[in-house]
């Protein structure tokens, strides 16, 4: 003889419920959190694919200069308008792009 029923069905139904709540925060930490991040790496990629040589960039730590050449990972990018200042750095640390003329 059980002498408490409502305690026997309660559990169940908590268990449920608590699985559905973790469920539903898993979603939506999915679509607030990872997705956008996830959208957001995609177009920086897209953005890079774009590199050509004479485009004008904006690097990661602040500095703006022109594509000289352009590798795999690696872009080669003259800093202001001393000619001789040319540094080797990571695509990946560019974040904005400028098209530019090709003639240089």
């Amino acid at each position: 003889m059980n002498l408490f029923p409502v305690l026997a069905t309660s559990s169940t139904s908590g268990i449920a419920f608590t699985g559905i709540y973790i469920v539903a925060l898993i979603g939506i930490f999915y679509f607030f959190m990872i997705r956008p991040q996830n959208k957001q790496k995609k177009a920086h990629e897209a953005l890079l694919l774009t590199i050509a040589t004479g485009d004008s960039i904006l690097t990661s730590s602040g500095f703006y200069g022109v594509v000289i050449d352009v590798t795999e990972d690696v872009v080669i990018v003259e800093f202001g308008s001393n000619k001789n200042c040319r540094i080797p750095m990571k695509k990946d640390a560019i974040v904005e792009i400028e098209k530019g003329n090709a003639e240089a």
